[in-house]
């Protein structure tokens, strides 16, 4: 086994983050207008290959619609507020309102209510009736119950999400969820997640998945990676589980896309992402910021609520811009956060890929000066690449 040496008689392997690489341009480069960035989910077509993450405080169901009529796809979280609450709007209130002190408490708090059946078929139905695209994520141990309530009510793709997803998952105090008889009963496609190894990604993919989560702790609300101290930096987690895509594809003709999850604020890193393998990406913070969005500038993780390990904490990102300026722009921020699909497009003309299955050939190479280089003047005064807060 490869690896450098971190003591005596164990090794360990040296994993990358989007900080420490970088993409070299292409030797033809194509008009940003001209490339293709769509990509599919089963048989949803999808213009915007950004989706934006399943977090109570990114995605409520009008902002599902309105993220649908731009091209993308918005994730609804079953576990969350808008399926506990009839109103949720004065919960928002009292979490945006929280000192960083009450906000952990506050927000386990609000979700020890139970989830209400009847207002998750609402909230797909109502996604549905506005002509949106209805995506809802569940964990797990609900899995099978709520897809049900889902498909009955029209949803289109059911996510099923974990901090660590695996197929020989054991446990006595619960139901496992078994994913070959979910995809098979299913008539909607099943995205699973997250994982973050090769083995892991393609031990997945046989189970009949239509799409496989890659990032475990990378959010920016997440704190997994310093609670349990377990995660793989997401541009190695993205490459090793694009190569078991790939794999699994050469071996049943059967392409299983892969979304790299969490880790990502700016249109460099989306590009990145894409790079490094992905075929689409899920951000939550980067899309908190809109005006749209239902957390009032504020931004928290779904494992945050856990009534006894909290592996997230409530964020402010403020409000920056509308969810079309932050998508299209045109960009009012020097720091790379809004105009993200702009962002891809301009990239992959430099590069010289057309789609992105090109895109996920660009050379990478490991440039841990990358953000600093030459970037003196923008540290000191903290604005574009050096931007602090």
């Amino acid at each position: 086994m490869g690896g450098l040496f971190v003591g005596r008689g164990r090794k360990a392997r040296r994993c990358y983050g989007f900080d420490e690489i970088a993409l070299v341009p292409g030797e033809i480069t194509i008009n940003p207008e001209e490339v293709d960035i769509s990509f599919s989910l089963g048989k949803t077509g999808v213009k915007v290959p950004i989706i934006a993450s399943a977090m109570d405080g990114v995605v409520d169901p009008e902002f599902a619609v309105a993220f649908s009529k731009l091209g993308g796809l918005a994730v609804l979280n079953l576990e969350g507020i808008y399926t506990r609450y009839k109103n949720p709007s004065g919960i928002l209130d009292k979490i945006a309102r929280a000192t960083p002190q009450e906000a952990t408490r506050l927000v386990q708090e609000m979700y020890t209510v139970p989830i209400k059946e009847k207002l998750v078929s609402k909230c797909v139905e109502y996604v549905k009736k506005k002509g949106g695209i209805a995506v809802v994520s569940s964990i797990p141990q609900k899995a099978e119950r709520l897809s049900k309530i889902c498909e009955e009510a029209g949803c289109d793709i059911f996510v099923v999400q974990s901090t660590v997803t695996t197929v020989r998952h054991i446990s006595t105090a619960y139901k496992v969820v078994d994913f070959k008889k979910l995809t098979k009963r299913s008539r909607m496609p099943i995205i699973v997640g997250n994982s973050v190894t090769y083995r892991v990604a393609m031990e997945l993919m046989e189970t009949g998945i239509a799409g496989l989560l890659i990032g475990i702790g990378p959010g920016s609300a997440c704190t997994s990676r310093g609670v349990l101290g377990i995660g793989v930096p997401q541009v190695t987690a993205t490459v090793d589980s694009a190569a078991a895509r790939d794999d699994y594809y050469k071996k049943t003709g059967k392409y299983i896309p892969i979304i790299t999850d969490g880790g990502m604020t700016t249109g460099g890193e989306i590009c990145k992402a894409f790079a490094c393998g992905a075929d689409a990406v899920m951000i939550g913070s980067a899309f908190a910021r809109a005006k749209e969005a239902p957390g009032r500038g504020y931004h928290w993780g779904m494992a945050t609520p856990h009534p006894n390990l909290p592996r997230g904490t409530r964020i402010h990102v403020g409000t920056t811009g509308t969810l079309k300026q932050i998508l299209f722009g045109p960009a009012q921020l020097d720091d790379g956060t809004q105009n993200l699909v702009g962002a891809l497009q301009t990239c992959m003309g430099n590069v010289g890929a057309r789609n992105i299955r090109e895109l996920q050939q660009t050379e990478i190479i490991i440039a841990p000066a990358i953000r600093t280089e030459g970037k003196v003047f923008q540290a000191a005064q903290n604005i574009g690449m050096a931007k602090r807060t």
